[in-house]
């Protein structure tokens, strides 16, 4: 199971952006974190750049996958539908649901997601 933003659990860095031109001033072997942006998402997968996408739908999900994001980050709500998507057709991008506590990390376990992002590393 994936953790990013456990204070426990190490995890490489994720800088936020929401334009291409703030894509160069990252730092190299980051992972790019931006809401769906099909802008950027073609911008990542052409430049191969490592990038999570913050989806609202299984439909952004799976243009996210198609456009090989890392990790595509989806509310508790969704993630589930999102998974099982994901298993069925044999997704290379990782599901995270977005967590606020630990105290979440046995319910995500149960639902079988990938794993959790904290909502603290999205702002």
């Amino acid at each position: 199971m994936i953790f990013i933003g456990d204070n426990l659990i190490p995890f490489g860095e994720v800088q936020r952006v929401s334009t291409v031109s703030a894509i160069s001033q990252t730092k190299p072997n980051s992972t790019i974190l931006f809401d769906y942006d099909e802008v950027l998402m073609k911008y990542c997968f052409e430049n191969q750049i490592a990038y999570a996408a913050k989806v609202q739908s299984l439909k952004e999900a799976i243009y996210a996958n198609a456009l090989r994001a890392k990790y595509i980050i989806c509310p508790k709500d969704i993630a589930s539908v999102v998974q099982k998507s994901a298993q069925n057709y044999l997704f290379d991008s990782k599901i995270l649901a977005v967590i606020t506590s630990n105290d979440e990390i046995e319910e995500i376990a149960q639902l079988e997601i990938d794993g959790a992002i904290y909502e603290s590393v999205l702002v």
